[in-house]
């Protein structure tokens, strides 16, 4: 098995250097190169994002109707049922699948260009475990306050980074056996994370155990605005990497050539990826599969000649969104459940949403789609 290298600009098969048009900013102070394509499926899968936003502030086992979301959104009035469903519990968790989804994205699209390999996801290398660990040690001991979990996972993915890279560095960092060293370190967190459990109270464990499995049941706009204001720090800095990573993917020598510092890129980007991942965890949970697929299949459906950060992004919020409002509804239509007046309902709707959490949904469509790139691969020697 070997390693699947990112292809680089002008390779047969991808874009050239002429298919991406200059933007300046700033009267021509700031100035990058996007491809079009590229920016078509950014803008598209935020435009799919932002509809099934809409979709799903409407649809679930309380239904509101189009004129009661708008009353809801932009006066605050209207049934009193539908103002807390549609401001308390639809819109910020479907705001939070568009920001983690993103951050994902991003975070993925990072650690497999600088690795080249398309398996060097977090959920796979184990930083997503790792940060899990930190966010649960918080929990389990402090109790769980949002910034103090957020601060636990982001401390948790930094030591797990730190250990695989320095385990998988040696003679060099190659993409195979930071892929290997990650689900060995993911296996002993995963038995970490279970004697953590087992020393905890019920309602600790209780709690930490849904929220292991990935879920945005029952978040508040409080862990919007923890994702929202790192998401404003940590992306343009990411964006800013982002065009020395697209040279770091040709090689290092030649990156080195063209100007780059390889080692300090690499371990900027590094960090930066461990945030985001860091703090989309402690939002939602290790979230599996966004991370994986997002960026492959934002250039698949681009042809880009490399990994972009946007395009990941936007489709990592278009993936989540959908497998969010799916698990939202599943067992709302398995149910068949009416509309009815009582704050009961309340309660009611969230125990049945609780049932299925997104984590489930984007573990079971990462297990199609590693299934489907295993088949297209097969008799390859690529993995």
């Amino acid at each position: 098995m070997t390693t699947t290298e990112v292809r680089p600009a002008g390779k047969a098969g991808g874009p050239t250097a002429d298919s991406a048009r200059p933007v300046r900013l700033w009267a021509g102070r700031i100035s990058f190169r996007v491809h079009r394509r590229t920016g078509l499926v950014s803008a598209g899968a935020l435009l799919l994002a932002g509809l099934l936003l809409l979709v799903s502030l409407r649809v679930g086992a309380y239904p509101v109707t189009a004129p009661e979301v708008a009353r809801a959104l932009f006066y605050g009035t209207g049934e009193r049922l539908a103002v807390h469903f549609v401001n308390q519990e639809r819109l910020p968790q479907a705001l939070l699948a568009i920001l983690v989804g993103c951050a994902l994205g991003i975070s993925g699209a990072i650690f497999q260009s600088v690795s080249r390999n398309a398996l060097a996801s977090p959920d796979v290398i184990g930083f997503n475990s790792g940060a899990a660990t930190g966010a649960i040690v918080v929990i389990v001991t402090f109790g769980g306050a949002a910034a103090s979990v957020a601060a636990g996972a982001i401390a948790g993915g930094l030591v797990t980074a730190l250990v695989v890279s320095l385990l998988a560095s040696r003679g060099g960092l190659h993409g195979i056996r930071l892929v290997l060293i990650g689900l060995g370190v993911t296996a002993m967190l995963g038995s970490v994370n279970s004697y953590l459990l087992t020393r905890s109270s019920l309602n600790d464990a209780q709690n930490a155990h849904i929220w292991l499995v990935g879920t945005l049941n029952g978040r508040g706009w409080s862990s919007v605005q923890t994702m929202a204001v790192a998401l404003v720090l940590l992306l343009p800095l990411a964006l800013l990497f982002g065009r020395r990573l697209r040279m770091m993917e040709l090689g290092d020598d030649l990156a080195t050539g063209l100007g780059v510092r390889v080692n300090r890129s690499r371990l900027a980007l590094t960090v930066l990826g461990i945030g985001l991942c860091g703090v989309a965890v402690a939002s939602a949970g290790p979230v599996p599969f966004i991370a994986l697929a997002a960026p492959q299949i934002a250039v698949m459906v681009s042809r880009s000649p490399g990994v972009s950060l946007i395009s990941a992004g936007a489709v990592g919020a278009g993936l989540l969104s959908a497998a969010h409002l799916a698990s939202s509804q599943f067992f709302t239509a398995l149910v068949g459940i009416d509309r009815r007046i009582g704050w009961i309902d309340v309660v009611e709707e969230s125990q049945r949403n609780n049932l299925l959490p997104v984590g489930v949904t984007t573990a079971v469509l990462g297990g199609v789609y590693l299934a489907w790139v295993l088949f297209k691969r097969r008799g390859s020697g690529a993995a």
